[in-house]
């Protein structure tokens, strides 16, 4: 913990020339794209992965063709297909999981009031007028909706409003792989129908989390939705 907030305070201060006493705010901001950069090779096979399983639908209506009166036969071919092309319909999900890790340390990071036997002194940097390690609860308590903490969060919202949009347009577009009347892939079409609204649930994560883990998730979800758009155009 003490490694990492060594690693936020040596950014805040290379950036502090250009954000003043937004600099820690920048520096996470900062640190969310460098993790982003070294998850992307996992987004480019996971876009590489929805191109192939594209590509073998001809393939699947053949076996859909050979195995009309055995769903279950069926499923079980759409799956083998799959493993013999190395092609797996939940490789979409790990450049996700493979960010937790990193959501978590910022999480308690700015949560913790000591770090290594000492004062954390992290809490005490601000965006704009709201600290790092307080909630929107505290913004609230501190001076309304419309105070100045306040404000800082209304700005945030409306960002995490208009990239869960854009989000939820292009999920609903792209339409769901089936076989028959059937799924093509037991359970993926259960979370098909989730995805298009998950971005949302992120407006209650920054209204529930330190304003320093809710800058990490803000620019997480806007990078995830621009790479998105050109992998899979």
């Amino acid at each position: 913990m003490s490694v990492f907030a060594t690693l936020v305070e040596r950014l805040a201060d290379l950036l502090d020339p250009l954000f003043g006493a937004s600099a820690a705010a920048a520096a996470i901001v900062l640190f969310t794209a460098l993790v982003r950069l070294l998850v992307h090779p996992l987004s480019r096979a996971a876009a590489r992965g929805q191109k192939a399983r594209t590509a073998l639908q001809p393939r699947i209506a053949e076996l859909r063709r050979k195995h009309a009166r055995n769903p279950e036969k069926l499923q079980r071919a759409v799956l083998e297909l799959h493993a013999e092309e190395k092609v797996s319909p939940l490789s979409g999900l790990l450049p996700s999981l493979c960010q937790i890790p990193a959501f978590f340390l910022l999480y308690h990071l700015f949560s913790s009031s000591s770090i290594g036997g000492g004062g954390n002194g992290l809490l005490g940097h601000r965006l704009f007028a709201a600290p790092l390690g307080d909630r929107w609860t505290d913004a609230l308590a501190g001076g309304g909706v419309f105070g100045a903490a306040g404000l800082v969060y209304l700005g945030l919202f409306a960002v995490v409003a208009a990239v869960a949009s854009f989000n939820f347009v292009r999920a609903k577009r792209v339409p769901l792989p089936r076989i028959g009347g059937a799924e093509e892939v037991p359970g993926v079409g259960a979370i098909a129908k989730v995805m298009p609204f998950l971005s949302f649930f992120t407006l209650v994560t920054v209204a529930v989390v330190p304003l320093a883990a809710a800058l990490y998730v803000i620019t997480s979800t806007t990078w995830s939705a621009l790479e998105r758009a050109v992998l899979y155009r």
